[in-house]
């Protein structure tokens, strides 16, 4: 009789196959089968959208497994452009695709200034940090009126101008004199802010990238580092003989990269292209508010979002209708967020980009883009077992459908008091489950936000109750303006989204509590 195997042979032995006979004590021999291991699954991501290897240097350190480029099943989906709203309408709620349909409402230059007026005029002190803006053809009768009021006050003002939907600053030009202007092209012009914050003599911007992980409800995070990026000439004020000089005017890198000024220095505190990390202490060092800093910066970046949301909400909506509550997002999108400081150091938006940049030609580029894309990923929380989930909840939907199972009986005419009593018990026992589901759901991502924050800080919602308030405030006017003069069908049918999206958020104050 073949001896008992030894632990060497237990770690050699393969789960499927049968383990050596063994003899009970009626000396009857039996087999013994080893518990199959289940097959663990793993995360795929579909790449073939991105030029920037970047990405997937990330999704390598994230262990997920790329896909074939025509796999249109992948958990993780990449494209540098907007992808057609019948893609993320034919999207599987197990994944994830990398922008919002309706986005384009704050992206697109022309579309910004157009919803951000409307914002203005709605709600003048809480959206002062945009410069005034005109959209060419259809404002140029207003703007004429504007500079021929700065004339008759003996006053003349600098203007850029830039192309509707153009980017990397091609296209941009500065002009005082307004008559030169071609009135029938399709362009905006904005008011140049001529008194910018200077680093040793140099204009510069600010390049934040904000997370946005859902629209219903709304969830916003900003990440601790960014980019500054310089001019390569030293600044001074415009006047008609330098407005030419785009090297001095312009901070854009895909301009500035051609001067012959432009540093490529790696070292932290030098070159043309730092960190805001650098930056932040910079303002420590030198006595300023950073704590002010960073909060003017967050307000900035959630007031425009909450102007995008409505736009956001109904077109996500449009892509996705009949979403059962609690239902995780398909979309996210990392936005890049291009901010000016004028010297008393209040931040200016100047624009958002819906496809920012990954290229990554130098080290601070590697390490600043690897660390917000690597910490957008974690936070998505994509998990290998919500494809299998998801597959399983369609079938069990199916069969429900099919056999009627766990549906409420129907009332009818002649239905007695004591079956109304039990409908209205089984309804409300229904919605208990839903609330309750909706809560456990909450707490979870919570969760695993606060583990997996990494160098990005929520700032929508706040914790600041007062804040909330206020952004709540803000929200409501947005969609006011958003339904102003639309259908009345399309009034009630947003106006439910923006009553759950504060039932979501009552339930996330619930899921606190229980955290």
């Amino acid at each position: 009789m073949p001896s008992p195997p030894n632990d060497g042979d237990n770690q050699r032995t393969s789960p499927m196959k049968m383990s050596p006979a063994l003899t009970n004590q009626n000396g009857v021999k039996r087999k013994v089968r080893t518990k199959k291991k289940k097959k663990k699954g793993f995360i795929t991501a579909n790449v073939i959208g991105t030029k920037y290897e970047i990405v997937r240097i990330v999704i390598e350190e994230l262990t997920f497994h790329k896909a074939r480029d025509d796999d249109e099943t992948a958990n993780l989906i990449w494209n540098d452009s907007a992808v057609q709203h019948e893609k993320i309408a034919e999207l599987r709620n197990y994944q994830r695709i990398n922008h919002f349909p309706g986005m384009g409402e704050i992206c697109r230059k022309d579309c910004l200034a157009r919803n951000m007026a409307k914002m203005i005029k709605s709600q003048p002190q809480e959206y002062s940090f945009i410069p005034k803006t005109w959209i060419f053809p259809a404002e140029c009768t207003q703007f004429q009126n504007y500079v021929k009021e700065l004339k008759r006050k003996g006053k003349q003002k600098t203007f850029i101008v830039k192309p509707a939907n153009g980017a990397m600053g091609h296209g941009i030009s500065l002009i005082r004199n307004c008559e030169k202007l071609p009135v029938q092209d399709h362009f905006i012009v904005q008011e140049y802010l001529d008194k910018p914050f200077l680093m040793e003599g140099y204009k510069f911007d600010l390049r934040f990238y904000i997370l946005v992980t859902s629209c219903d409800p709304l969830r916003v995070f900003l990440y601790n580092d960014g980019l500054v990026r310089m001019g390569t000439e030293k600044y001074h004020t415009p006047n008609e003989s330098n407005l030419n000089q785009l090297y001095m005017h312009l901070t854009n890198y895909s301009v500035n990269k051609h001067n012959e000024n432009f540093e490529r220095d790696e070292t932290v505190d030098k070159g043309s292209k730092r960190s805001i990390g650098w930056f932040t202490e910079f303002l420590r060092i030198n006595d300023y508010d950073v704590a002010k800093f960073w909060g003017d910066v967050s307000e900035l970046v959630v007031k425009t979002l909450l102007v995008a949301e409505p736009h956001v909400l109904h077109a996500y909506r449009m892509c996705r209708p009949g979403q059962p509550p609690g239902s995780a997002s398909v979309c996210f999108e990392v936005l890049g967020f291009d901010i000016i400081l004028d010297r008393k150091l209040k931040p200016w938006l100047l624009e958002i980009n819906r496809a920012p940049s990954f290229g990554t030609d130098q080290k601070i580029d590697y390490d600043v883009k690897k660390g917000a894309l690597l910490n957008a990923l974690k936070l998505l929380n994509i998990r290998a077992s919500d494809k299998r989930r998801n597959l399983a909840q369609q079938k069990a939907e199916a069969q429900r459908r099919l056999y009627g199972q766990g549906s409420m009986r129907k009332l009818t005419a002649g239905s007695s008091e004591w079956e109304k009593q039990r409908h209205l018990l089984e309804r409300r026992r229904e919605e208990l489950k839903e609330r309750l589901a909706q809560v456990r759901k909450q707490v979870s991502r919570d969760e695993h936000e606060k583990r997996h924050l990494g160098n990005y800080r929520r700032i929508y919602p706040p914790d600041d109750k007062l804040l909330l308030e206020k952004y709540e405030s803000l929200l409501s006017a947005a969609f006011q303006t958003f339904l102003a003069g639309r259908a009345a069908s399309l009034q009630k049918e947003m106006n439910n989204p923006l009553k759950r999206m504060k039932l979501k958020a009552a339930i996330s104050n619930t899921a606190h509590s229980k955290v």
